[in-house]
């Protein structure tokens, strides 16, 4: 078993590596002295972006100029400060779409949120299930049994997609249909053309020209910014899609369905402008899917942040300028004679000392937070767990929500990504003196 900190927050992270699984205990109780620390720069990224919004984007955006070239109205439109420019079609299809947009339910055509998402997490839960489906998201599902699931689906009803009353096909049929629905594309029209200036960054030959090659490596760090400035819904979706896409590919040798089958498939509804048809699309047709593919072969890469940008947070916020190796389980401080070693901050500037004086009062209130995330989910078995490890800590807890029955599953959005990675499962407190004793 290792013990990893997450610093400076003082919870303590066991992990222990049994048949190729990664079983993770958070803990308060500080390790003995045979056990070394590790430093989390994920951790102190998500702090970065928490707590300083403006000087992340800024970090980011520098970087993400660094690698593309977007001249001053297309970056105003990957800011936000003026208005997408994508293309359009016009007459009937903008028409007709925009009426079916005003019969909009809970979930189909409603804006992106994170309890829509725990909604369609169920599709994909199923989906996954049955990746061995021939021509699956390519074979359209039944009709009247699609109707049924999206008013199920909207309605926010309990499914048990297990009974054998609905086809796998008929899952990714709504899936697409549901992304195909959103006001803007996952990937949103703000980021459109930055994507068509990734799918173009290739490789250089000896003497500086550009070759036909693509640069993946430039290509990876180029989406792994550019999905840091995603909004959280847009990007927890998109995670959660393109893992189920990369699965669906690799096991192409069963379901045919290979990951340029499936871009062809998805593209449409995550990348191209609202409102639009393939002849609008002319040269950048091939591009986008391309894109897409891409995305799906590489998709266990595009969410961790660029080194650099881990490296800059853990400075700003440990005070350490120690360089440290890329490889996030090498960021040990484990001394030769096994003790802890700790970080101080003797050396470090004023300002780093007062972001780290203000540590506890950070988690404090992101605890008081999350219990109020917790207090808003639908009542189920796990909110009265969560709820019970609340009151254990009663500063935290101002006051406990009414208690409001409702008919459908309750889902975390947060522990559905963690069941998600690979390898990876989560495990309540109280597990941790069975782990030890292990």
């Amino acid at each position: 078993m290792k013990v990893y900190r997450c610093l400076p927050c003082g919870v303590f992270v066991f992990v222990s590596h049994r048949q190729s699984k990664c079983n993770v205990f958070f803990s308060h109780e500080k390790p003995n002295g045979n056990q070394s620390v590790v430093f989390n720069p994920d951790f102190y990224v998500e702090r970065l972006r928490h707590e300083h919004p403006q000087t992340f984007t800024d970090l980011v955006l520098s970087n993400i100029t660094r690698l593309i070239d977007l001249p001053g109205d297309e970056f105003a439109q990957l800011t936000g400060e003026s208005e997408p420019r994508v293309p359009t079609s016009s007459g009937f299809l903008r028409s007709f779409n925009f009426l079916k947009r005003k019969e909009k339910g809970v979930i189909f055509g409603a804006p992106l949120t994170e309890e829509g998402i725990a909604h369609i997490y169920q599709l994909i839960e199923y989906l996954s299930k049955n990746l061995h489906v021939e021509g699956l998201f390519r074979v359209p599902g039944h009709s009247l049994r699609q109707a049924a699931l999206r008013e199920m689906l909207n309605a926010g009803a309990e499914m048990d997609l297990e009974t054998g009353d609905f086809h796998p096909n008929d899952a990714a049929s709504l899936l697409k249909m549901y992304l195909g629905e959103l006001p803007e594309p996952l990937l949103t029209h703000r980021h459109y053309l930055a994507h068509l200036k990734i799918g173009e960054l290739t490789l250089f030959d000896e003497n500086g020209d550009k070759t036909n090659n693509p640069d993946k490596h430039r290509q990876i760090e180029a989406f792994q910014l550019l999905f840091m400035l995603l909004p959280p819904a847009n990007r927890s979706l998109l995670k959660l899609l393109l893992d189920l896409l990369y699965h669906t590919a690799r096991n192409q040798h069963a379901n045919k369905m290979s990951a340029n089958n499936l871009a062809k498939m998805f593209a449409p509804h995550i990348i191209w402008p609202k409102n639009v048809m393939a002849s609008d699309l002319q040269e950048n047709m091939e591009k986008l899917n391309n894109g897409v593919a891409f995305l799906i072969r590489n998709s266990q890469k595009l969410f961790k942040a660029p080194v650099y940008i881990k490296e800059y947070a853990r400075v700003l916020y440990s005070g350490s300028k120690t360089l440290q190796a890329k490889d996030d389980l090498s960021l040990c401080s484990g001394t030769k004679d096994g003790s802890v070693a700790v970080i101080t901050s003797a050396s470090t500037s004023p300002s780093i000392r007062t972001i780290e004086g203000e540590t506890q009062t950070y988690t404090e209130s992101a605890l008081k937070e999350l219990y109020q995330q917790v207090n808003k989910m639908p009542q189920s078995a796990k909110k009265k767990k969560l709820i019970r490890q609340f009151e254990k800590r009663p500063e935290l807890t101002p006051s406990p929500a009414p208690f409001v029955r409702r008919h459908f599953r309750s889902r975390s959005l947060g522990g559905i990504i963690k069941r998600k990675a690979p390898g990876c499962q989560t495990f309540p407190q109280k597990e941790i003196t069975q782990s030890k004793a292990d």
